[in-house]
């Protein structure tokens, strides 16, 4: 790694559990706060395995909890306290929080496919713009690299927040890089300002665990 590197291992929370029609998933901050499913902590555990053996400086978290609980058994393993920085929470879903989002894209809702066609989350009634999520996250990662030159991170946070950072980094189509999957890696380096793509949805720690969610959760 070039001198000063800041090296970003982004993992995607593990599935959590599943939404149940007519009982909304706890809110914080008005957005979904579930708990991982079984598959879920399994997930974990296999990225534990993956990342533990990695000289690992810090690893970080959302104040959502399946990336908490994501993080645990790595952080376990490592030593380490988990570092909470919310504003790489995931996107605000407006009206379709709280496992709502799940059953609108089951169905194809039109509004949904809207949303896919013009790559903004904001087709969504009251859900976030593509001007606030750029701001925050860039906040958020642009104080996590300054504060860790030169050092390996591992930060587990959602799956519309590592298609927001990878498309930035390459400046694709806002939407180029989501879907991936739940306890998946992708990897970023932060070289004197510019961020590389190393790596997108390795899941090769994932084989022995089943997982059916792809969706922003």
């Amino acid at each position: 790694m070039p001198k000063g590197a800041t090296d970003i291992y982004l993992v995607r929370h593990g599935e959590s559990r599943a939404a149940i029609e007519g009982k909304l998933f706890p809110l914080l901050d008005g957005q979904g706060d579930p708990e991982l499913s079984k598959e879920g902590r399994a997930q974990a555990i296999a990225v534990a395995e993956k990342l533990a053996s990695l000289p690992i400086d810090a690893v970080y978290v959302t104040n959502l909890r399946r990336t908490l609980e994501t993080a645990a058994p790595l952080c376990d393993r490592l030593g380490l306290d988990p570092i909470e920085e919310p504003d790489l929470r995931e996107v605000h879903l407006g009206d379709w929080e709280g496992g709502l989002f799940r059953a609108k894209v089951q169905e194809n809702d039109p509004l949904y496919q809207k949303m896919q066609d013009e790559q903004r989350w904001d087709v969504i009634p009251n859900a976030e713009s593509s001007e606030s999520l750029k701001k925050r996250i860039g906040s958020a990662l642009g104080r996590i690299i300054k504060d860790n030159p030169g050092k390996l991170l591992v930060a587990v946070v959602h799956g519309g927040v590592i298609g927001h950072i990878l498309s930035e980094a390459v400046q694709a189509q806002p939407f180029a890089f989501s879907g991936s999957d739940n306890g998946s890696i992708s990897r970023v380096v932060s070289i004197e300002g510019k961020l590389i793509l190393r790596a997108f949805n390795q899941t090769d720690h994932l084989h022995s665990v089943s997982s059916e969610s792809h969706l922003p959760t």
